[in-house]
């Protein structure tokens, strides 16, 4: 199918693309966003940008399976790329872990349109956790993020299925964390650990879990795997922090939703998921 065309009247590149090629408007938007539109070999991402006649518009669709279907990208633009991340895989390769990482499927993924494009990391989810996940495409965009991000991530909002039910509906859980030599986390006291602040409201509960709808106001490891670990309602399949079942083979944490302001234009961008199937399986 043809995807380069040589301009013969002068327009803006959103009629182009709705006008002369037939997409919806909805369909152009996501090629602009994606980044998918070059106008004379440059990436063009602005529906408003001019063609002039003898312009050539050029549509390079990436089709994620030529890299990795495991990985869902959710929204690009040119300082970020947000990606639903699977369980199972690291965010980031750890010491002794030869394992493909998101960030490596990421990074081959930018290359495809760009051989010199690089990605950087701005937080990180548990192996075992899956969901929303932000890399930057630029440094100085990872920067701003990193060295403000409690500011910036306005809302971090992860859904999980724990055993039992707890004793209240609706609660703020403050407790101060420490990581031991075997690498798990544990609470003490708040002159010796880092201080962790998880809120969360149960959805509903059944004969044996809970769906609980939890947001983080701090981004301590495994945080919520502790807060839920304290309350004697461990998350379903987290076995390292009590789980006494696990009967979709994964650890019952979902990251998703996602509200960052943009440090440029300070706009505020909001970024979704649909609840899991495993989670739908057991509640």
């Amino acid at each position: 199918m043809k995807n380069k065309y040589t301009i013969d009247e002068a327009m803006i590149l959103i009629d182009f693309l709705t006008d002369v090629l037939d997409k919806s408007h909805k369909k152009a938007k996501t090629l602009l966003t994606k980044g998918a539109i070059y106008v004379n070999g440059k990436n063009i991402t602005k529906y408003n940008y001019p063609l002039l006649p003898g312009y050539t518009v050029e549509i390079k669709e990436f089709n994620k399976n030529d890299i990795d279907s495991r990985v869902d990208i959710i929204y690009e633009d040119k300082d970020i790329i947000v990606v639903n991340k699977p369980a199972f895989m690291l965010t980031i390769k750890a010491e002794n872990e030869k394992e493909k990482t998101l960030y490596n499927i990421v990074s081959e993924y930018v290359k495809v349109k760009n051989k010199n494009a690089r990605i950087f990391v701005i937080h990180r989810l548990d192996r075992e956790t899956s969901g929303l996940i932000v890399f930057a495409k630029n440094e100085t965009i990872k920067n701003m993020y990193q060295n403000n991000w409690s500011e910036l991530a306005v809302y971090r909002g992860y859904v999980a299925v724990v055993e039992g039910k707890p004793e209240v509906k609706s609660k703020k859980i403050i407790n101060y964390l420490i990581e031991k030599n075997n690498l798990k986390v544990y609470s003490t006291s708040p002159n010796l650990g880092k201080k962790a602040v998880t809120n969360y409201k149960t959805i509903k509960s059944n004969k044996k879990y809970s769906l609980l709808d939890i947001n983080l106001e701090t981004g301590r490891k495994n945080q919520i795997r502790v807060a839920m670990s304290d309350m004697n309602t461990p998350i379903v399949g987290d076995k390292k922090y009590g789980a006494k079942t696990d009967p979709v083979k994964r650890l019952c944490l979902h990251s998703h939703k996602l509200i960052l302001i943009n440090p440029i234009n300070k706009n505020k961008m909001e970024f979704n998921t649909e609840m899991p199937e495993f989670i739908k399986k057991l509640i």
